[in-house]
């Protein structure tokens, strides 16, 4: 049988086709426009990813026997709002999670409601990437749309509706609208009421894992697939390349070294967070997971090296780089702000300790360490949480770099797996899928059996130590300047 992983991103919408020994068949990309109608603000019309959607099933699926294709389901940019009218048309075009207008609805969340209550309500704070101060925003802007809600859903929600005519989400998606009470997996009242929703205007809860519905006949009709082909629910872009690379099971954690940060821990049990310093969701796999996010990690390495120095050969930089936790030269990588632990837009990129004999290479190494070190924040709250992590697994551009490897293996003082593939979402999903069709019994079955360490980097003790000394510096770096950041952002 033969299983489509959809991964329903920002740019463009990846689709990969698996067998049941997890062997890749074949991976279709499509791109579709985002629109800025003002600074700041991101929108995309759901019905280009639909198109998208079915021209990439038919380009996938060309070449197979396409009466072996069991399953679909699917990975999805997170917190985007598609508000449907009563005969399930759109009625403005989808609110994207990279949207910033909602500072005065996330304001109004967190400081009069309260932060202590929205996070016992959903387990989060308000920030502005999240659904509910999006539908606060149409609330107060468009009440004229407000009031013509029927449903609301998410990107890869609408994919799946429009598959199976079935208004559904799932529980690690749904995590991130701030709607969702976490802990107990369901809709919250409480927040319905501060939003003004009423519960049958969201979408049924499901499993990542489990089946929605089948598709619609004359949705297989016009791609050539059986209605037998199942339409399992998916997750979160987060949570299901979590899946992709074997990152289930409590204590499993995986580092995401792409132009943002991500440090994703893998949970069995639900836990409270002191300040919402990490997100708190439910996990793919039927249980939940903590989430850090910086928002410049390799994005620093390209500014640095591209922008700055101008050159592309970053084999080449980095070969001068001998000298591990022996640096003195500091780099703090907000040059977007930064979210996980600081939350701070006003944060910026800063060097610091250079002397006269400073080189090019320390500079270069410095930037690497600063990632590592942010990092490693994420790391920190977690074991006050009692999660202890000895080993992670690396994914992204930043892990192509050996260096860069070695370098967070000792500051977070880990070893560093690489794993047998490369596609994260989209693979992920192709995995619901075989679950939900019962090629396994788990998710944690299915990544046991499909996905393999092909390579690790382990620490050195002595320069973890090293590594932990200039720590204790850089975690007092970001507090000293805090108020500096702040006059500079006026």
């Amino acid at each position: 049988m033969l299983y489509i992983g959809v991964d329903l991103g920002t740019t463009s919408v990846k689709l990969l086709l698996m067998d049941e020994s997890g062997d890749i068949k074949s991976i279709v990309t499509r791109e579709y426009p985002i629109f800025y109608p003002q600074a700041g603000w991101s929108e995309q019309n759901p019905e280009d990813w639909y198109f998208a959607l079915m021209d990439g099933i038919k380009e996938l699926t060309k070449d197979c026997d396409k009466s072996t294709v069991d399953g679909i389901s699917f990975s999805g940019q997170m917190h985007g709002m598609v508000i449907l009218d009563e005969n399930d048309k759109v009625i403005r075009p989808a609110i994207l999670w990279n949207d910033g207008r909602t500072q005065a609805e996330c304001d109004y969340l967190n400081n009069e409601i309260g932060v202590d209550k929205i996070s016992a309500y959903t387990g989060n704070m308000a920030l502005t990437g999240f659904t509910a101060p999006k539908l606060l925003w149409v609330k107060r802007h468009e009440p004229d749309n407000f009031a013509r809600i029927k449903k609301v859903m998410l990107p890869k929600d609408y994919a799946a509706y429009r598959l199976s005519g079935v208004h559904c989400t799932d529980v690690s998606d749904a995590s991130g609208m701030l709607l969702l009470d976490v802990k107990h997996k369901c809709w919250s009242k409480e927040m319905l009421e501060i939003i003004g929703l009423k519960e049958e205007q969201l979408a049924k809860i499901f499993e990542s894992y489990q089946v929605v519905g089948t598709m619609k006949k004359e949705v297989a009709d016009e791609l050539g697939l059986p209605e037998t082909v199942k339409v399992i629910a998916g997750g979160g872009d987060q949570a299901v390349a979590a899946v992709g690379t074997g990152t289930v099971g409590h204590g499993m954690c995986n580092v995401s070294l792409g132009t943002s940060g991500v440090v994703f821990i893998a949970s069995k049990e639900y836990a409270e967070v002191e300040k919402n310093a990490l997100h708190v969701f439910a996990h793919a796999d039927g249980k939940y997971h903590f989430m850090g996010v910086m928002l410049s990690a390799a994005a620093s390495n390209k500014w640095w090296l591209d922008d700055i120095i101008g050159t592309r050969d970053y084999k080449k930089e980095e070969s001068g780089i001998t000298k591990l936790g022996k640096n003195n030269v500091y780099f703090l990588p907000y040059l977007m702000g930064e979210r996980t632990p600081h939350n701070n837009p006003n944060a910026r990129g800063t060097f610091i300790g250079m002397t006269m004999d400073t080189t090019r290479s320390d500079m270069t190494q410095a930037m690497l360490e600063g990632v590592a070190f942010a990092l490693r924040d994420s790391f920190e709250i977690t074991k006050k949480l009692g999660v202890s992590i000895d080993r992670i697994r690396i994914n992204g551009g930043g892990a192509k770099s050996p260096l860069w490897c070695k370098i967070i293996a000792n500051v977070l003082d880990v070893k560093v797996d690489k794993i047998n593939s490369l596609e994260g979402p989209a693979f992920g999903a192709a995995i619901l899928a075989a679950v939900g069709c019962g090629k396994y019994a788990t998710v944690e079955e299915a990544a046991g059996k499909l996905i393999k360490v092909i390579d690790t980097t382990e620490q050195d003790k002595e320069v973890v130590q090293l590594y932990n000394k200039k720590y204790d510096i850089f975690k007092e770096l970001y507090p000293t300047l805090k108020d500096m950041f702040d006059k500079i952002a006026e």
